[in-house]
């Protein structure tokens, strides 16, 4: 029976020069953890370049940073105990680059913070205490390194102590030890040190064996974002795996599961490993996939969770605590991508409740999130996410906000509230539970028809000729041999509608949702429904795409002027026939996929 030895991710922070890399240096190199002969060979290139050797260049070497003397990104390197191996994720200490520090931290379960005893205490040594606290890290341990130039004063010590625990006392946390070391020397590094006889504690490398390894979550609710979802036609495999990770509980065949937001339900039929047993069981950490009792169509970004424990929370408006690195301030207006797990959707700031400096804990009113600021607000999501809050499940509480194709910044959701959609999202969840699905699988339909099923929404102003392009369409696609249907609005208002007042203003949300569920089952039977309506709104897609998956749905606004929000997949702004319309919208289908495309 092999022996699988234990590891643990530990993050190490500070201010820039604060000597970080120096420490690192040194725990690979005290441990004996370096590649044969790298010692030697970075101390033979300091003697050819007349430049004294420093265990801070071993660090450099490893990363090919020697030229710029500085650490850039978010590092692993790795050194070793006769309890376990230990991985380093090294987090930049210049302001520019603390979101890989963020990034890196996430990851960990022991973060250590260095702070110069000569240079005391900066505004990144107070950002960092801050940002690991918002990130949930429990083991922090703070090295006083540099104590060599300070003549390793018991007095600078104890003073740098008392000033920082004041700082981190009102931040709830509390450092497990706090210790007096010397990179350069490697005094207290992987033994005590005789320069220090005032220190009764332990050395760094003591502190981090002493740490139990953090359990995995195994005992909260069950939680995986959908990774990916693959399906095998090849030999006979008609399997459909619904892949990722198990961020906490523990999962086994037979079990019930629900996915959020859609509020999908089936049981599971199998686990899958990649090049490996099959278990009958998978708890938190592990990478896996599942099989199914019945055929279930979900995508990347639910969140997997079992019938009968806590839910998730679901919703578009959340109350968060986020920080802001970016290089241009986070505004109100300004959309922004928000990611949690695996889902990603536009988001947009809707309040800022308080924002606070995280350097001196300073609250301030301001209409801006500016650079290093942390800030409690309220976000509103272009459509509902699958979450927990950060006191329940830490894991699917934390989040990440992207600028311009760059992450900008993070936080943990603290609060869930209530929202527009949720009396339509709730219907949909309860539909979606007990929606009884058909022996017969999408791909079948799609085969047996020669086409994919999709919903096509013609919108556009009044009188522009949107019914008309409705019904060509539906006779050429019907002449072509597909399963078509135009849904006339009259067709769902005196009928399934009857019982509201087609005058009240305040119904047209239900409208909307009742025709949105006619058209889900039209498409879940395999056809192309046909809709109009007028001038649609991107809050109105928003409702239809709640019942409606939204890869399923074609938008084509009829007419020159756009007099809505809507993102639209075709605008004819005019046409010359009703043939010139309806062959913009075919060739649309095709080039979707949705219909055949002859060669």
């Amino acid at each position: 029976m092999s022996f699988v030895r234990e590891d643990m991710n530990i993050v190490i922070v500070g201010h820039v020069d604060h000597g970080k890399s120096t420490i690192i240096g040194r725990l690979l190199a005290d441990t004996n953890s370096l590649p044969e002969g790298k010692l030697e060979q970075v101390k033979e290139r300091c003697r050819r370049n007349s430049k004294p050797f420093e265990y801070a260049f071993l660090l450099d070497a490893l990363k090919d940073e020697q030229e710029q003397g500085i650490t850039i990104d978010a590092a692993r390197c790795f050194f070793k105990t006769d309890r376990r191996d230990y991985i380093i994720i090294d987090a930049p200490g210049h302001i520019e680059f603390l979101k890989n520090m963020v990034t890196g931290a996430s990851r960990a379960e022991v973060a250590l913070l260095v702070i110069d005893a000569n240079e005391g205490i900066q505004e990144n040594s107070r950002r960092h205490g801050y940002l690991l606290s918002m990130l949930g890290i429990k083991n922090v341990v703070v090295l006083i390194n540099k104590m060599d130039l300070v003549d390793y004063s018991e007095e600078v010590f104890n003073k740098i102590v008392k000033e920082y625990t004041e700082f981190l006392n009102k931040i709830d946390v509390e450092p497990n030890q706090y210790i007096p070391v010397s990179g350069f020397f490697g005094e207290n590094i992987v033994a005590s040190s005789e320069k220090t006889p005032w220190y009764s504690g332990s050395s760094v490398l003591e502190v981090l064996d002493g740490f139990d390894k953090e359990k995995l979550p195994d005992d909260k609710p069950f939680r995986m974002p959908v990774q990916a979802v693959y399906k095998f036609t090849g030999d006979g495999d008609n399997r459909r795996i619904v892949a990722g990770t198990i961020e906490t509980g523990r999962i086994k065949v037979g079990d019930e599961v629900v996915f959020y937001p859609s509020g999908k339900r089936n049981k599971i039929n199998s686990i899958e490993l990649f090049n490996a047993e099959i278990p009958e069981s998978a708890g938190a950490g592990s990478a896996i996939g599942f099989t199914f009792d019945e055929q279930i169509y979900v995508k990347r970004g639910e969140v997997v969770t079992i019938a009968g424990q806590p839910k998730p929370k679901v919703g578009n408006r959340i109350k968060v605590n986020l920080f802001w690195l970016g290089r241009q301030s986070m505004v109100k207006g300004k959309e922004y991508l928000l990611k949690v797990g695996t889902a990603k959707v536009p988001v947009r700031i809707e309040e800022i409740t308080k924002v606070i400096d995280a350097s001196n804990l300073q609250n301030a009113v301001k209409e801006s999130i500016d650079r290093h600021d942390v800030a409690e607000c309220i976000l509103i999501a272009q459509k509902p996410i699958a979450y927990d809050l950060a006191q329940d499940i830490a894991q699917t509480s934390r989040f990440v906000i992207v600028d311009n194709y760059e992450i900008a910044g993070g936080g943990i959701i603290l609060k869930d509230l209530e929202d527009d959609s949720a009396w339509l999202r709730d219907k949909v969840i309860l539909r979606n539970n007990k929606w009884e699905n058909s022996n017969i699988s999408r791909e079948e339909r799609a085969e047996k028809y020669g086409q994919k099923q999709a919903l096509i929404c013609i919108t556009g102003q009044k009188d522009v000729g949107k019914k008309s392009i409705a019904k060509e369409l539906e006779r050429k696609l019907f002449n072509d041999g597909r399963i078509v249907y135009f849904l006339g609005i009259s067709n769902v208002l005196y009928g399934v509608d009857a019982d509201i007042k087609h005058t009240d203003n305040d119904s047209r949300e239900e409208h909307l949702r009742r025709l949105s569920e006619v058209s889900n089952i039209l498409v879940d039977s395999g056809a192309i429904p046909i809709v109009t309506a007028v001038e649609l709104s991107k809050g109105d897609v928003e409702i239809i795409e709640t019942a409606v998956d939204s890869d399923r749905i074609i938008k084509v606004w009829v007419g020159e002027e756009v007099t809505t929000d809507i993102e639209y997949d075709l605008h004819i702004p005019n046409y010359d026939s009703l043939e010139a319309a309806v062959s913009k919208v075919k060739t649309l289908l095709q080039d979707r996929g949705i219909i055949f495309k002859p060669f």
